[in-house]
């Protein structure tokens, strides 16, 4: 059996629940792409209008409805616009009224050139608010998981997806080096330019250990990656696609309360991102990400 790319994954999921009668929700779902061609070629999804910042509330009344929608944000920009009847209503519902509102948000990142609403992850928006679970899977079974997690129980979950990873086929396990002299916490995208980093580092006979993070809330931290990091030299480094004063400084936070290690954060600079010009504002890239094991290692 051929290994499934994680677009095919998104997709086959997809038809399997509109095939259960879910609902499957966005804007322009069946036009430009079919978003990154994740959606099944079929016409019973929900298409909302361009033309207000209504439609993550249809989702939501949807979701209060029992038909458990999938919500496509198609540019991880939107973010700021739909969330606030995500995290005002949705992840409250639950708590305040005892009536859960179970919702999947699917929010599509991608960077370069494209425009201040497309560039980059936002997936900061969602991590302060109670009743959301946040994901970033790369991965066809990390997303499978997430997927399967929604379905079992009754929570807002967020997914903080890339359409650099639609092609990846393959799952992403840790490397772990013996006696590492610095670990890298990579989340998103960063996820591959940190792995290829660490890989290529071994030429200079630096040990870096790498331990992705697909789960972002509730996050936990391996038994593995505590042992890599206990043992390391020089601590950790959290790296996003993301502002570093978000996500990145929350979770390099919790691992240096967990482990008693330094940890650092990198991020985009601070600037605007996804500007169409030239030189834009990207996530780290693999040069990027040596040049700072680089400058921690060997000063």
């Amino acid at each position: 059996m051929a290994t499934m790319t994680l677009r095919e994954t998104i997709r086959d999921l997809t038809a399997a629940h509109l095939d259960a009668r879910h609902l499957v929700m966005g804007q322009c779902l069946s036009a430009v792409g079919w978003c990154g061609n994740t959606l099944p070629r079929r016409q019973d999804m929900t298409e909302l209008p361009c033309s207000d910042v209504a439609g993550s509330g249809f989702a939501v009344g949807a979701a209060l409805a029992g038909r458990r929608p999938i919500y496509v944000i198609r540019y991880q920009g939107f973010n700021w616009l739909a969330a606030s009847f995500i995290v005002n209503y949705a992840a409250k519902s639950k708590a305040l009224w005892g009536r859960p509102c179970p919702l999947l948000v699917r929010s599509i990142a991608m960077e370069g050139q494209i425009g201040p609403v497309a560039g980059s992850s936002h997936h900061s928006v969602y991590h302060r608010m109670p009743g959301i679970k946040n994901f970033a899977p790369m991965t066809p079974g990390e997303w499978r998981s997430a997927y399967e997690e929604f379905m079992a129980g009754d929570d807002v979950v967020f997914l903080s997806e890339h359409r650099g990873a639609y092609d990846n086929a393959e799952e992403l396990p840790p490397l772990r080096p013996e006696r590492p002299e610095i670990v890298l916490f990579p989340i998103s995208i960063t996820r591959f330019s940190a792995a290829q980093a660490a890989i290529e580092m071994l030429v200079e006979s630096a040990r870096v250990a790498v331990h992705h993070i697909s789960v972002l809330k509730p996050f936990q931290l391996s038994l593995e990656a505590s042992a890599d990091l206990r043992a390391s030299v020089y601590g950790g480094v959290v790296l996003d696609d993301d502002y570093p004063d978000g996500v990145a400084k929350a979770l390099a936070f919790d691992i240096a309360t967990v482990s008693g290690r330094p940890m650092r954060v990198m991020g985009l600079a601070e600037r605007t991102a996804g500007f169409a010009k030239r030189l834009d504002n990207l996530p780290p890239s693999k040069d990027e990400i040596k040049n700072l094991i680089r400058k921690v290692c060997y000063p």
